[in-house]
């Protein structure tokens, strides 16, 4: 079939010779395309807009041939949620709880952290009733232990293939969208579970965490001098690696341990020897526990950046690890057997994904937990697989070390589980409670309920969806209409009936009616013709309307697209003929007065004016499917279109009468006027003999009389204050004039005016009163003192000559009077002079002036305060660097103590970035004074804006691993600005600032 745009043009072709009032039945019948060719299945590869004959591609493919029952539903097969026999359950990932799910799994795997958490007594009593659960109650754990119980049951006995852990996550208050540091949890979550279990009686149940996983070593320093040896005994539950520049993990314990010296600035103070001496340090592994958590610090402290990052280095582990020649009492079992790999996916500390690899100690075998994925592990091998493919942003990937048997090497492990090797195998069987295990029950039986009633949802899907399949089969075939009576339906809503995965609709018709209520022309290209015979069907099951039968055919509107298509291809011909007439010079009073800008655009007006008229009709019904045009947004169309000049009313003068100025407009023939007319019947119409608008003629009149006299006023008040206008010979408040004793004084802003006034008196309106309440407060008391008025108010303020004073009484209304007496008080010679003002001060008004403009200095929106570093005491010019900015838009003294929920810290290492200097490196001072107060305001400490604070910068400290320990602490580290955990609250947290930064 041919494109849309031939067959539209096609479908008008007639137009060229038939005139509108010559419109048949056989030429609407061709607009609407009544007798188009149908395209036929196979030939028509897509379906042809322009054709409501074609019926293909419409969706109809689908349900012609055979069809997958699966095809009919949406709904999964249920149980692909079942637990797979032999198998672990998931964990459900809430966001970024992933760090939560591996801690999770290695804890359970763990038989006697799990027995000893099921011996923990229950406080559900209130859901018991007799010897069973209640079950109209929903089991709700009240305590730390009790969700983690809950958990471990549920993953034990769960016919689910996932649980959802969102109650142990919401009871620990975690933030499900913001993924926390892993280690961090360990170490947290660990310290809660000693501290809940310590209170039970029992002790297996009270001592489970010492046991499982509690160590102990010594801080031992020892004196070169006299030997003695100082020991500080500390409890461990995991034991913190750094893995810089090392390759395997056994360096890494090595360099845990290995020994310091104390010499120098860094001496230790000996107790025997009463003096600093050089020594020793080391830490020495007193006892191990039974599981050995390993962690390896892969998040480092970055100077450069102000946050972590991560290390990507391959560390090598083996299975087996042999402890004892790291512990000081030889001669124990110190053998540990590899049980768990937690590893981190990602190259951002603060993003990734996290997983485990974790031994179950029954069977021996690897499983690898995801979340909700569960993965057993060929051969009871460990197997890292594409985890380690995943850490390295560039291209060029670090080669992977050799690994022997029974080790493995890793980029992203960051904590490594050993369990203590014993000779017999564990047969540990846990058992879970009765009452948790009834609980489970009860949910397993919830589950097998939703598994039912999905696999019958399904079941009423296919049932439904082969009765559709029927019904298309049989309509389809009698859709195509031919010679018997037709009817119109829109191509989307067919679309819709053949889409099998929403409900079908009523017929709405409605967004393709005219203004008559009938099929828009313009609409066929969405509209498809189909059998009476289908139409009936399809209204008596779906409903809707209007029915768009032959009578719907608009005649209306064919006959109006005629006559814009004629106008529009007779356009060209008339812009010539115009232009030929305008040419012609006018005779007599036939002629008629048009726009220059009107005749300068008549034809593109025109033609939009054409395209309009189609635009109108085709949005005469502006209703798709129930949607309607906005109210308001049609509103303010309409008002922008009316703003638009039409043609020739460019000459209309506000009172809508022909204008008075001829330079606008200019006369043309009467025979291009009615060119002209035809395409504009409704632009007004002014002949030559029409005369110009009385109203903008008198106006007009009072104009020019009114810039004459403003001109006479302000060559008189420039005569007679010529010094004033001129800015000359002003008197001084600092330096009184000996020639007077009295001086007057008026607004700034009235002098000001004034001046513009005088300049250009055509534009600018005259000034009639001086204003001098500006200056005065409301108990008619003067807001400055003599002293201000000399200094910091002297710009408000203009003073006036006696002389002038007089003039200015005659020409201007003067609504208060202020001057300034200078008298002489005393005998003594020379004798004191006073300087009295007229009216007298107001000090309240005064004193609250003064507090608003400290409170203008306090006001830190969109100000600016400067950052100068100085090196070496040394002025060095360089580039500044970029302006840096953070937002709020309170005062300070608006703001509360604590921050609001929600609001987030400002990202002051934009500072360090600037001059690259670490946070903890700065030293910070104003007008030499030391910014040290952790807990001082802006406003206490004197920056104000415009400020200019000193930055020096301390020698960087190079232990790394020393400044990732003090950075590590949530507390300390809130804010960017801070020396080694000392937070700065005061440094531009809650304004709006600019921070210019510049060295010296």
């Amino acid at each position: 079939m041919a494109p849309r745009l031939q067959l539209e043009k096609a479908a008008w072709r007639w137009a060229e010779t038939v005139r509108p009032e010559e419109v048949s039945q056989e030429h609407i019948e061709t607009a609407y395309r009544i007798w188009l060719e149908p395209c036929i299945r196979g030939v028509c590869r897509r379906n042809c807009k322009g054709n409501p004959n074609c019926l293909v591609g419409i969706g109809e493919h689908i349900w012609l041939g055979e069809i997958d029952e699966n095809s009919f539903h949406n709904i999964d097969d249920p149980n692909c949620e079942r637990r797979k026999k032999n198998s672990f359950v998931g964990l459900t990932n809430l966001g970024a709880t992933c760090y939560v799910n591996t801690f999770l799994q290695v804890w359970f795997l763990n038989l006697e952290l799990r027995q000893a958490l099921y011996l923990c007594p229950s406080t559900c009593s209130d859901y018991r009733l007799g010897d069973g659960i209640q079950k109209e109650k929903d089991y709700e754990p009240q305590t730390i232990c009790e969700h983690l119980q809950y958990l471990f049951a549920l993953l034990q006995n769960s016919n689910r293939r996932y649980i959802d852990p969102s109650g142990f996550v919401k009871a620990l208050g975690l933030d499900t969208g913001q993924q926390q540091d892993a280690q961090e949890f360990s170490k947290l979550f660990m310290s809660l579970l000693e501290d809940t279990l310590s209170k039970q009686k029992n002790p297996d149940v009270r001592n489970i965490v010492q046991q499982q996983f509690c160590g102990e070593y010594a801080y031992v320093t020892v004196c070169n001098q006299c030997g003695r040896e100082s020991k500080l005994l500390s409890k461990f539950y995991e034991l913190e690696l750094n893995i810089q520049g090392h390759k395997q993990l056994t360096d890494c314990i090595s360099e845990f341990l290995k020994e310091e010296k104390l010499e120098g600035d860094n001496r230790y103070f000996c107790e025997n020897c009463q003096s600093k001496q050089n020594a020793t340090r080391k830490i020495r592994l007193l006892s191990l526990p039974c599981t050995l958590n390993l962690q390896l610090m892969r998040f480092v402290f970055d100077r450069q950046t102000g946050h972590k990052k991560k290390l990507n280095t391959y560390i090598g582990f083996s299975e087996i690890l042999d402890m004892e020649p790291y512990v000081e009492h030889k001669g124990g079992s110190y053998v540990y057997e590899l049980s768990a790999v937690l590893i981190h996916r990602g190259v951002s500390a603060y993003s990734g994904h996290y997983i485990a690899h974790v031994k179950d100690p029954q069977s021996g075998e690897w499983y690898k937990f995801n979340d909700e994925d569960i993965e057993k592990m060929e051969g009871k091998k460990l197997q890292l697989g594409i985890e380690e493919d995943l850490a390295e942003p560039s291209k060029s990937q670090t080669r992977k070390p050799k690994c022997g048997k029974g080790t493995h090497c890793s980029r992203n492990a960051y904590m490594l589980v050993y369990r203590l090797q014993t000779q017999e195998k564990p047969n540990t069987t846990v058992q879970v409670p009765a009452f948790l295990q009834e609980l489970v029950d009860r949910d397993n039986s919830k589950f097998e309920e939703w598994c039912i009633e999905m696999a019958e949802m399904r079941k009423q899907s296919v049932d439904k969806g082969k009765a559709k399949h029927e019904e298309v089969k049989e309509l389809y075939q009698r859709l195509p209409a031919g010679a018997e009576p037709y009817e119109f339906v829109s191509l989307e809503w067919l679309q819709k009936w053949l889409d099998e995965s929403t409900p079908t609709k009523p017929i709405d018709n409605h967004a393709c009616l005219c203004s008559h209520d009938k099929l828009h022309p313009d609409k066929i290209s969405i509209m498809k013709r189909i059998s009476e015979y289908a139409a009936d069907i399809f209204y008596s099951r779906y409903g809707g309307g209007p029915r768009l039968t032959v009578k719907a055919l608009c005649k209306e509107c064919v006959v109006e697209r005629c006559r814009v298509l004629r106008l529009k291809n007779q356009l060209n011909e008339d812009y010539k003929t115009v232009n030929n007439l305008l040419k012609v010079a006018v005779k007599g009073n036939d002629g008629f007065w048009v726009g220059k800008s009107s005749l300068r655009s008549w034809r593109q007006l025109a033609l939009e004016q054409l395209d309009e008229q189609d635009g109108d009709a085709e949005q005469s019904n502006g209703k798709m499917n129930g949607s309607t045009l906005n109210k308001d947004e049609s509103k303010e169309e309409r008002k922008e279109e009316e703003e638009e000049l039409n043609f020739n009313e460019d000459i209309l003068c506000p009172h809508g009468e022909l204008c008075i100025s001829e330079n606008e407009r200019r006369l043309v023939s009467k025979e291009a006027w009615s060119k002209l007319q035809q395409y504009f019947p409704k632009a007004p119409e002014f002949p030559s003999y029409k005369e110009c608008c009385s109203q903008c003629k008198i106006l007009e009149r009072e104009g020019e009389e009114n810039e004459a006299l403003h001109k006479m006023i302000a060559n008189e008040q420039k005569t007679s204050l010529p010094n004033l206008f001129q800015d000359k010979n002003r008197p001084c408040l600092s330096n009184w004039p000996e020639d007077t004793d009295v001086l007057y004084i008026v607004s700034q802003f009235f002098v000001e005016e004034w001046r513009k006034f005088v300049r250009k008196p055509a534009r600018c309106s005259p000034v009639s009163s001086v204003g001098n309440s500006a200056l005065l407060c409301p108990h008619g008391g003067l807001m400055f003192t003599f002293a201000s008025m000399t200094k910091e108010d002297s710009k408000l303020i203009a003073l006036i000559w006696p002389s002038e004073w007089q003039m200015i009484q005659k020409l201007f209304v003067v609504d208060h009077v202020i001057k300034i007496t200078r008298i002489e008080v005393g005998d003594v010679n020379p004798s004191e002079t006073q300087y009295i003002s007229e009216p007298k001060l107001c000090p309240e008004c005064r004193e609250g002036l003064l507090c608003q403009q400290q409170r203008d200095l306090r006001e830190y929106t969109q100000a600016t305060i400067y950052v100068h570093k100085v090196v070496d005491n040394k002025k060095v010019m360089k580039d500044s660097a970029p302006e840096l900015n953070v937002s709020s838009s309170e005062t300070e003294e608006d703001k509360e103590e604590a921050k609001p929920d929600g609001e987030k810290d400002p990202d002051f290492n934009q500072i360090m970035h600037a001059f690259s200097v670490a946070p903890f490196d700065q030293n910070l001072s104003i007008d030499g004074k030391i910014l040290s107060d952790d807990c001082a305001t802006l406003g206490t400490l004197g920056v104000i804006p415009e400020s200019v604070i000193l930055l020096k910068a301390d020698e960087p400290i190079a232990d790394y691993a020393a400044m990732d320990d003090v950075m590590q602490g949530k507390d300390e580290f809130v804010l960017g600005i801070c020396w080694l955990g000392v937070r700065r609250r005061w440094d531009f947290t809650y304004w709006s600032v600019s921070i210019q930064c510049f060295y010296f």
